[in-house]
C-alpha cells in the first residue's frame, strides 16, 4: 500500500493563535504519526516553510488579525495560488478560515484529483449576520448556494455538531457524507505531564486593568465564575456584565475572571471602568503552560453565543470545561450542541442569551448549593470520558481512511 499523503488548509495553525488551529495541529500530528506525509497551508506574518513534528507547513504572508473582507480575500487567495502550485495529495481537507475555503478545496480537488473532506467548524456565509457583518441579500444568497453545491461534491463533510448536521441535511447535502466529530480540549487539559513547546514566551501587557494570573490571589471565600478563551463577536457577554452588575450592587463575593482575548476583550474592560465593576478581572492571552491552572480555578465556566448562531458555530470552551470537570452555565440556544452536552450528561445549566435574572439564579444556584456543584461536577467527569482527544481524532482518522481506502489499494 502506497503511502497515503494529506493536505490541510487553514488561516491559522501554531503558533499562530486561533482554536481552529489548536485541533488542526493535534490532528495533522497525529496524521504524521500514523506514517501519513502531512502538509499544511496556513498563513503568518511571513511567507515560508517550516516543519513541526513531522508535518510540513507552508505559510503565506497575512495579518495574523485580518480587518475587512479584503484582507480575508487577499489570504484566500494567496491560499489558493499556493495549493495549485503543490502536488496533488490523496485527501485535501479545507477548514473554514478564511470563510468560504470549501471553494478553493473543491477547484484544487478537482484539477489535482484529489479526495476533498470539509472540516466544518463555522458555516459561512450563514454566520456573518451573527458576526454583525451585512451584506446585500442577493450576494448572501450567492454565497450560499456556492457553499451548499460545494459541500454536496465533497466526498465527506465532517462538522463539530449535531445541530450542524441538522442544518446542513436541511439544506439538501447528503446526510451519508456528513460525520459528526467532537471538537476537544486542550492535550495541556488531558494530559498533566505535557508543558508549553510553542517556545513563544509571555509577556506582561502594559495596562492596569490586567494582571499575571500568579499575582491574582484567589481569597477562599470568592466564588470564581471563569469565562476563558475567545470574546469574539458571536459571543455575547452584555448578560455576563449585567449579571456581574447585580452581584455588584448586592456586595456578593461572587467575582466574573475574563481571560483570553477576542473583539469583546475592550469593551469588558470600558464596562468594568465605565461601572467601577471590581468584581470583574481581566486577563490577557496566557500561556499553555498555565492553562490548566487557569481552568481549575474557575468554580463555574461560562459559555456564551448569539442566539441565531445556533447550528452554524460550536463554542470549543465546553470541552476544556469538561476536562477539569468543571460545571458550566451555558447562555445562548438551547437548540445548540453545547446545550444538548449539558443537558445529555446534566453538567450544568443553560440560559437564554438575554435572559440576566436567570443566570443570577444559575450561579447563585451553584454559589449557595453544595449538592447540585457536585451533581454537575460527576456530570462533566462523566462527559470527559466521552469528550476526549483520543476519541475525536481516532474517529476523524477512520473517516479519511474510508475516504481514501479504495485509492490507496488500486
Amino acid at each position: 500500500m502506497r503511502r497515503p499523503t494529506i493536505l490541510f488548509m487553514n488561516r491559522v495553525y501554531p503558533p499562530v493563535r486561533g482554536a481552529t488551529g489548536r485541533v488542526l495541529q493535534d490532528l495533522a500530528v497525529s496524521f504524521a504519526r500514523e506514517g501519513w506525509h502531512v502538509t499544511v497551508i496556513s498563513s503568518g506574518p511571513k511567507a515560508g516553510e517550516e516543519r513541526q513534528d513531522g508535518v510540513r507547513i507552508l505559510r503565506v504572508k497575512g495579518a495574523v488579525r485580518p480587518s475587512g473582507a479584503r484582507a480575508y480575500f487577499w489570504i484566500w487567495f494567496k491560499m489558493l495560488l499556493l495549493a495549485l502550485r503543490l502536488k496533488g495529495r490523496h485527501i485535501l481537507v479545507t477548514m473554514t478560515d478564511p470563510p468560504l475555503l470549501i471553494l478553493v478545496g473543491q477547484f484544487v480537488a478537482k484539477l489535482k484529483r484529489s479526495r476533498h473532506i470539509n472540516w466544518c467548524q463555522d458555516l459561512y456565509p450563514d454566520v456573518m449576520p451573527a458576526l454583525g457583518f451585512r451584506m446585500p441579500v442577493l450576494l448572501m444568497r450567492w454565497f450560499r448556494r456556492l457553499r451548499i453545491k460545494a459541500m454536496k461534491r465533497c466526498d465527506k463533510v465532517i462538522v463539530c455538531g449535531r445541530c450542524m448536521v441538522k442544518h446542513l441535511t436541511q439544506e439538501g447535502v447528503d446526510a451519508q457524507k456528513i460525520a459528526m466529530v467532537a471538537n476537544w480540549p486542550d492535550m495541556e487539559l488531558t494530559d498533566p505531564e505535557m508543558v508549553d513547546v510553542t517556545g513563544v514566551p509571555y509577556q506582561e501587557p502594559d495596562s492596569d486593568i490586567v494582571r499575571p494570573f500568579e499575582k491574582q490571589v484567589k481569597a477562599e471565600s470568592r466564588f470564581r465564575v471563569l469565562y476563558a478563551g475567545n470574546m469574539g463577536l458571536a459571543h455575547p457577554i452584555e448578560t455576563i456584565l449585567a449579571a456581574a452588575e447585580i452581584f455588584e450592587e448586592q456586595g456578593s463575593d461572587i467575582e466574573f475572571v475574563f481571560v483570553g482575548d477576542g473583539a469583546r476583550f475592550d469593551y469588558i474592560a470600558a464596562v468594568r471602568s465605565e461601572k467601577c465593576l471590581d468584581n470583574i478581572r481581566l486577563l490577557p492571552f496566557q500561556p499553555v503552560s498555565r492553562l490548566r491552572e487557569i481552568m481549575e480555578s474557575g468554580d463555574v465556566h461560562l459559555i456564551t453565543m448569539k442566539e441565531d448562531a445556533a447550528g452554524l458555530v460550536v463554542p470549543c470552551k465546553l470541552y476544556s470545561a469538561l476536562a477539569v470537570a468543571r460545571p458550566s452555565i451555558f447562555v445562548g440556544p438551547v437548540q445548540s450542541e453545547v446545550a444538548k452536552v449539558i443537558r445529555d450528561f446534566s453538567t450544568g445549566l443553560v440560559v437564554a442569551t438575554d435572559d440576566v435574572d436567570n443566570l443570577v439564579n444559575a450561579i447563585k444556584h451553584f454559589r449557595e448549593s453544595g449538592e447540585a456543584w457536585f451533581e454537575a461536577h460527576r456530570g462533566a467527569v462523566q462527559a470527559r470520558e466521552v469528550f476526549t482527544p483520543q476519541k475525536s481524532i481516532e474517529a476523524w482518522m477512520d473517516c479519511a481512511w474510508d475516504v481514501v481506502k479504495d485509492d490507496l489499494e488500486t
